[in-house]
């Protein structure tokens, strides 16, 4: 599994507070700081993307 945050992040947040072993918050936005996600975090990469609240978080 990959996953990417698209520019129209607000930086709420939430994805951090999911699953902070995959998500940083960066100057303006999350982002991303692992290349392809363990599955150990896929349940909670795939929660913190279900609950974006502007579907900015796209897994692949």
């Amino acid at each position: 599994m990959t996953v990417k945050i698209e520019d129209t992040c607000t930086a709420c947040g939430l994805c951090v507070d999911t699953c902070p072993d995959v998500f940083d918050m960066g100057d303006d936005i999350a982002q991303v700081v692992v290349g392809e996600v363990p599955p150990e975090f896929e349940d909670a990469v795939q929660q913190a993307a279900d609950e974006c609240p502007i579907e900015a978080i796209i897994v692949e």
